[in-house]
């Protein structure tokens, strides 16, 4: 055999062999890559994705879309081959498997995670996009979680509403905290509250409710430290003036939040807030407002411009990375609270383009 084809024989075959061992050898890596894009102001799957009642609504116009991200699952193990390829793709992210499962998280946790996360974002929205229309809200301090084992269990039930805790009004959350530690473990602490079954009866008939009962409970002493405990934790909640419901199934995160509040805000307003173009955008929301930073956001944007996108709402602290790989066609624009965001889509309509706060990549 010529010497030529020898060699070119052996590297064909050392070639095979790294290919195989590429397909065959798993690494810590997962991929992330653009997923669907909804119209907020839509339907998905044959039904309106915001849904309001009780309240006039207006037609609306364009699209206020949410974007999502598409992973690997925590059970995936991606090989060496599909690693290179994904980190040479420009529509796909590698990332250590970590990143998107932290502490061994199973693809289950994930989902649940997920899953309560995207729930708080509706919450928020909510708020947000009704207080910004100055339309009253009542917010109300809620038993979020029993801890098993504790005094509370049996006593306190998750959704019950925190009126007082040894007769002081509770007014946030911090407040139930500071009175019970008040106490020495051993001591009896009195909780006033509506109990989870009326509060929900109440809060279908947008009513506040006003049956109250106290509730006697002997505290603990913590594991660390010698402060008294009950077992709880408490969180907030509110009551709605009317009922907003947001349709979407097989979506998870915290990331759609100001989308579903501009949706809410333009179904509630006579004039399309959209100005009939094509608006896209991400970002978390709180009970203020504030727009926070959110993951994949590359993968985001790319996702938003193969939907048509023509403007990507970006939180302010992803200006940077979004800014440095912009799909051409897609105009970002910077915004760090719903204020921003009207105040942007206000812009548009009048086609005041060039004030429109943008983001830069330093």
């Amino acid at each position: 055999m010529p010497r030529r084809t020898a060699t070119m024989l052996a590297s064909t075959l050392v070639l095979i062999t790294l290919l195989c061992v590429g397909v065959l050898i798993p690494v810590p890596y997962s991929e992330m890559s653009p997923g669907p894009t909804v119209n907020t102001l839509g339907e998905a799957r044959g039904e309106p994705v915001l849904q309001i009642s009780g309240h006039k609504t207006y037609p609306t116009d364009g699209h206020l879309n949410m974007t999502t991200v598409r992973v690997t699952g925590a059970d995936y193990r991606m090989n060496a081959v599909e690693a290179v390829y994904g980190w040479l793709a420009h529509d796909s992210v590698v990332v250590p498997h970590d990143t998107l499962y932290p502490d061994g998280k199973t693809e289950e946790e994930s989902s649940q995670e997920n899953a309560e996360e995207f729930s708080q974002s509706q919450e928020s929205a909510k708020v947000a996009a009704l207080r910004q229309l100055n339309i009253p809200v009542t917010t109300r301090v809620v038993v979020a979680t029993v801890v098993k084992g504790t005094p509370a269990e049996g006593r306190l039930h998750a959704g019950d509403v925190i009126r007082a805790v040894d007769g002081v009004a509770v007014k946030e959350p911090g407040d139930v905290a500071k009175q019970v530690t008040k106490r020495e473990p051993g001591q009896d602490v009195v909780f006033t509250i509506v109990p989870a079954k009326a509060a929900a009866a109440a809060e279908k008939a947008h009513k506040d409710a006003t049956e109250t009962e106290k509730v006697v409970i002997t505290t603990a002493k913590a594991k660390e430290g010698d402060r008294a405990i009950v077992g709880i934790q408490a969180g907030t909640d509110h009551v709605f003036p009317f009922t907003i419901d947001i349709k979407l199934a097989d979506v998870g995160g915290p990331s759609a939040g100001l989308m579903f509040a501009l949706g809410i805000i333009d179904k509630l307003t006579p004039d399309a807030i959209t100005g009939g173009r094509f608006i896209a955008g991400t970002g978390t929301i709180d009970d203020k407002g504030k727009v926070g930073p959110i993951g994949g956001i590359e993968m985001k944007l790319v996702g938003a411009r193969r939907a048509g996108a023509e403007y990507f709402l970006t939180p302010a602290d992803n200006c940077p990375a979004a800014a440095s790989d912009t799909p051409a066609g897609l105009t970002l624009i910077k915004v760090d609270t719903i204020d921003d965001a009207t105040a942007s889509l206000e812009k548009l309509r009048k086609g005041d383009t060039k004030s429109l706060p943008s983001c830069s990549a330093g």
